[in-house]
């Protein structure tokens, strides 16, 4: 895959995964390894199966795989793009230069700070007095249970089955050790394996992958993460509010 400067990711040529172990790296110049994995952690989390898994060293060095569903994603891709260029073409045809119109429609285009970025769909829908408990189904039977005013369950028109997007900040999530049968407030208890850990004069950024494919990120003191011996490989729960939880749909 290919990180653009616009930070979206791209086919990689015919044959450049046979030639490097690693497609991400080879294709992002200009472009640092963590941005190319951040964005490539966003595509899993928002794809419904993993598109692309990394593998650990070994015989063969380890490196970064295509899934199936990642190979057929690149192909409707491709697919996609040529037919996108074609629409383009008749359009300025008609139209002549569509680059204002573009420019608009890309400044009203979402995109949010938060980290984390869940697809799930919607298991269960509880209104109480003033707010509304949503409970998401994610990959591999994960759920991730949200609190929002019942004001914004309204306007979302929130159904049980319904696709929706759960956001939230790397600094809302507390990391902890072997918290399985502890008994704690927060409502979601997200465990995997450390992936990475990136150590900083006061803070550390944790990326873990979760069983479904799924990585989360955590912003914790550097003094946590080195009390807790968050190192790659390392089991992990995470704790995250349901009032942390933002919830979102396509428009």
């Amino acid at each position: 895959m290919e990180l653009s400067p616009g930070r979206r990711l791209r086919p990689v040529p015919a044959g450049a995964r046979e030639r490097f172990p690693d497609p991400v790296r080879f294709q992002c110049p200009g472009t640092s390894y963590k941005t190319a994995w951040d964005a490539v952690d966003a595509m899993n989390n928002a794809a419904e199966k993993p598109l692309v898994r990394r593998a650990a060293g070994g015989v063969g060095g380890g490196g970064t795989m295509l899934t199936d569903e990642g190979k057929e994603t690149i192909r409707l891709y491709r697919v996609l793009e040529g037919e996108h260029q074609k629409f383009i073409g008749r359009l300025e045809g008609r139209l002549g230069d569509v680059g204002r119109l573009y420019s608009l429609l890309r400044r009203v285009a979402m995109r949010v700070s938060a980290r984390n970025v869940f697809l799930g769909k919607v298991k269960e829908v509880r209104k109480g007095a003033v707010n509304t408990e949503v409970t998401l189904g994610m990959k591999e039977g994960e759920t991730l249970c949200a609190v929002v005013t019942n004001e914004s369950a309204r306007v979302l028109d929130l159904k049980p089955g319904m696709e929706a997007y759960a956001f939230f900040k790397a600094s809302a999530v507390i990391l902890g050790r072997d918290l399985h049968d502890a008994k704690v407030s927060a409502r979601n208890v997200l465990c995997g394996t450390v992936r990475r850990v990136v150590h900083g004069p006061v803070s550390a950024e944790v990326a873990v992958d979760l069983p479904g494919g799924s990585v989360l990120t955590a912003i914790v003191t550097e003094g946590s993460a080195k009390r807790l011996l968050l190192d790659k490989g390392e089991h992990v729960c995470a704790l995250v509010k349901a009032s942390s939880v933002i919830l979102g749909l396509d428009a």
